[in-house]
């Protein structure tokens, strides 16, 4: 059993966050993989651009230095002004090639980036066991990892312009240091209380984001309900728009409230400590301008020394700004991971043993010994003690109330789940030393809350042997078998047709007809093992019985088990097993249970009845 996900408390301090640092380096591996490339272009790109602002700098106090030669004491000429301008014009015009080629190689590197974690995420999802996915905090996992595949586009950005703003800070730092070296410290000692406001602020927005992560799941999902073409017959039949409008503006609010008072105090904090870097500067402003005046410095020196201060000023406040910012989606980055990190329960076996491989032909059949099943986090048991065999060529039944356990125990033997207490076995072997991938393949199932896919007929069909997706021949054998031939015939464009409302051009299916299309899927997997959850629950009296007929000749030889309310279905089994408060109360075929006159004979009785 995989245990319920433990719930990560959200950090609150620096020592959480430089810890967060450590996954940087990952991230770096995963975006050079991405496309080496890319990586190299935008770096070189970036070195090139960082050394552009000093070099304007000092152009234009060369500039202002010949003209001030010229206007005072008519030494050099107009000539090499002109020169110089030309020379700055030159610089301007490569520094905005520069920033256009970085801006392109990011945007392209951010996209590939982007989509290889998408990709990564989807199939990291699809290896987790099912048991995962019914853990609210798996989804609060899940859903703050796929957040992260957009957000960290900004990370990226962020970590390239904080080495090529670096590499600018320290050309013009040197510059700074050669004229007055205590300018630069001054600086630098300005601007940290701010940064850390900032830092402390941010640290608290990451808390708050982290805390709101299942109401946010609640605004998504009242957002889907509230407008989608699933529930929007319900929604107007029974007046649900203004309550789901108003429970979705309700939780808005508190998220609004509670952001809006961390953002006023993060303003307001911030702009008192603003002041003691804006006041540093312009100390050291004022020092520059009396060192002009008593003839220590030129004019020149003055606005190279004036522009180098202020844009190094903007540099280190954007430096620190980003090196909080880089710390505060480290934390991010760490959401992101962890869901990397969690593991299915059917990890691949040590080194020294391997899965064995699924039989075919099953032999011996399947034996659920003494079963038992919880669900995580539930104290409710689902299933107890439960014991039977299905052996090749028989066909079962489960049959009971809503609630008593046939759902999971179909779970359970598709290798969904593991028991929590005794053990499935197959051929004699425990379930879970049979390579899960290949076992599955051997089994097709059709859960009553199949999935309607808004894609093409031959997708929805094909996706039940997904290595056979491009047999057409398969898949009209498949829609033949289930009956959904007469179905696809219908519509235009035949296997093409789109199905559902989503896409243009898309045709939407009674309950029925869907019913028929996902028949088609279990069918088009050839399985050993062929598991029917309420198949006919919305086909009309004609359509049912023409479906188990040809359900009857379809699985001869082969182990079918059908879950059913309808008793008419039920009775083409061989076996049938009552099941009651997740215990197995009765089996026997349908002759012999009616001859015990236990809860099986009660209930056909009281069904019987609804049609006399």
């Amino acid at each position: 059993m995989h245990p319920p996900t433990q719930k990560r408390q959200p950090p609150s301090g620096w020592r959480e966050r430089w810890a967060a640092l450590s996954n940087i380096p990952p991230l770096l591996r995963m975006v050079w993989r991405t496309s080496p490339p890319l990586v190299l272009l935008s770096l070189l790109l970036r070195l090139c651009k960082a050394a552009i602002p000093v070099a304007l700098l000092w152009v234009g106090k060369l500039i202002v230095d010949h003209v001030v030669a010229l206007l005072g004491s008519g030494t050099g000429s107009p000539g090499e002004i002109y020169k110089l301008v030309a020379l700055e014009f030159g610089l301007a015009i490569v520094s905005d090639w520069l920033g256009r080629g970085v801006a392109l190689c990011d945007s392209l590197l951010g996209d590939r980036f982007a989509n290889e974690i998408s990709v990564r995420l989807m199939e990291h999802a699809a290896r987790l066991d099912l048991v995962c996915f019914e853990d609210p905090e798996f989804h609060d996992k899940m859903e703050r990892a796929r957040r992260q595949t957009a957000g960290r586009l900004s990370m990226l950005s962020s970590l390239s312009a904080l080495l090529q703003e670096g590499i600018t800070l320290a050309t013009l730092s040197a510059g700074l240091l050669l004229f007055s070296p205590w300018l630069l410290p001054l600086l630098i000692l300005a601007v940290i209380p701010s940064f850390l406001g900032e830092s402390h602020f941010a640290g608290m927005a990451y808390s708050l984001l982290y805390r709101w992560t299942p109401e946010r799941r609640q605004l998504d999902y009242v957002r889907l309900l509230g407008a989608s073409s699933q529930t929007a017959k319900e929604v107007k039949v029974f007046g649900l728009g203004h309550y789901l409008a108003e429970r979705y503006r309700g939780l808005s609010d508190r998220f609004f409230h509670e952001n809006r008072q961390l953002a006023l105090r993060r303003a307001s904090v911030g702009g008192l400590l603003n002041v003691l870097g804006t006041g540093g500067y312009y100390a050291a402003y004022l020092w520059i301008i009396r060192g002009t005046l008593a003839g220590q410095y030129s004019v020149g020196d003055l606005t190279f020394l004036a522009g180098s201060f202020a844009r190094s000023r903007m540099l280190i406040e954007e430096l620190f700004r980003r090196v909080n910012d880089v710390s505060e989606q480290a934390l991010y980055l760490q959401d992101l991971y962890e869901f990397f990190a969690m593991r299915p329960r059917l990890e691949a076996p040590p080194r020294d043993r391997s899965w064995l491989p699924a039989p075919r032909p099953i032999r011996q059949g399947f034996e659920f010994r003494n079963v038992g099943f919880a669900y995580p986090g539930s104290g409710r048991v689902a299933l107890k003690e439960v014991s039977f065999r299905l052996e090749p060529g028989q066909r079962i039944a489960l049959i009971g109330e809503n609630g008593a356990g046939k759902t999971t125990l179909v779970k359970l033997l598709a290798g969904l789940y593991e028991p929590t207490s005794g053990e499935i076995l197959l051929d004699g072997h425990p379930l879970s030393d049979y390579d899960p991938v290949e076992l599955r393949r051997e089994i097709g199932v059709i859960f009553q809350d199949f999935v309607r896919y808004d894609l093409k007929v031959w997708e929805n069909i094909g996706f039940g042997r997904i290595e056979n997706l491009e047999d057409r021949a398969r898949i009209e054998e498949a829609a033949q078998k289930s009956l959904a031939g007469e179905v696809i015939s219908k519509l235009p464009g035949g296997l093409e047709a789109m199905l559902g409302r989503r896409f243009d051009g898309g045709s939407d299916l009674s309950a029925g007809q869907w019913q028929k299309i996902a028949l088609a899927r279990a069918y088009m997997r050839d399985a050993q093992l062929l598991i029917l959850d309420e198949p006919t629950a919305s086909l009309d009296a004609r359509a049912e019985y023409e479906v188990f007929q040809r359900f009857a000749h379809l699985t001869g030889g082969k182990m079918a088990v059908l879950i059913s309310h309808r008793f008419s279905t039920v009775r083409m089994a061989d076996h049938i097993l009552v099941l009651a408060g997740g215990e197995l109360a009765e089996s026997g075929s349908h002759e012999q249970l009616l001859r015990m006159d236990g809860r099986y004979a009660e209930l056909f009785r009281l069904q019987a009845a609804g049609y006399q």
